[in-house]
């Protein structure tokens, strides 16, 4: 049924899809995109010498455990201070801190909300969702944490044709997940965490709306999607550029 606004734009859709062949395929779109992204990285510096490494005790020692790590803390933020001021008293100049500079770069960390919500489909009759609910949906994310070798559909696929040389479940860990936002975001991911919240049932106590708070790292190297994405990023910051003029608004030290 046409809305009345034949110009408006498509909206697309996120989605999670699994990398590689898989029995079953692994994919959810997303059925309303999220309302926020949080997206944090992280870039830890030190000092030549900052990382000091400390007399272990028993592992169950926890009280000794943080002394430990405040130490190496400290030791690192000395070391770091140390250098500062060393290559500012020599030569002040900037370059050659970043240089003399241990870093340490963390993954992207990313985090948002999953909304699923059965109710326009139970008003349209839809049979699937009407006896199961969400859960195929849910089902489906959940997988994406599981290990493949676990995969019960897959080894009866593996039995019935072992001597193609190709086993669906030879994977003892979860699958690769691509994380598809847009046209300029394609990133593969490791999921950390999920955590579902189901609060309307039908009456076969199927859910029929979740909540699911989703983590993940950013799998950063030179695959195919995560370069993608970069390049983009890249290009985004190039027509940064059309803002160059801005600079004349800053006032720069001489």
């Amino acid at each position: 049924m046409a809305d009345g606004f034949p110009n408006k734009p498509k909206i697309l859709k996120g989605a999670f899809v699994e990398y590689g062949l898989s029995l079953p395929p692994l994919f959810v779109v997303f059925q309303f995109n999220p309302e926020q992204l949080s997206r944090s990285r992280s870039v830890s510096f030190s000092g030549p010498g900052g990382e000091v490494e400390m007399e272990e005790d028993s592992a169950d020692d926890k009280s000794r455990a943080r002394t430990r790590a405040k130490t190496r803390s400290a030791a690192r933020h000395n070391a770091l201070r140390e250098l500062h001021q060393r290559e500012f008293k020599d030569e002040d100049d900037l370059l050659a801190i970043r240089s003399a500079q241990n870093v340490t770069f963390e993954e992207e960390n990313i985090s948002f909300d999953i909304r699923l919500d059965a109710s326009e489909d139970l008003s349209d009759g839809n049979a699937i969702v009407g006896e199961f609910g969400i859960l195929p949906q849910l089902s489906t994310l959940e997988l994406m944490m599981h290990s493949k070798s676990e995969s019960i559909l897959g080894g009866l696929v593996d039995l019935l044709g072992k001597k193609g040389g190709f086993s669906f479940t030879d994977k003892e860990k979860p699958p690769i997940v691509l994380f598809m936002w847009g046209y300029t975001r394609v990133l593969p991911v490791n999921i950390t965490s999920m955590s579902i919240t189901e609060t309307e049932f039908n009456t076969h106590l199927a859910p029929t709306r979740a909540t699911i708070k989703v983590s993940m790292t950013v799998i950063e190297g030179k695959s195919v999607p995560y370069t993608y994405s970069k390049v983009l990023k890249e290009a985004m910051s190039v027509l940064n550029l059309a803002n160059i003029t801005d600079l004349a608004n800053v006032v720069v030290p001489g």
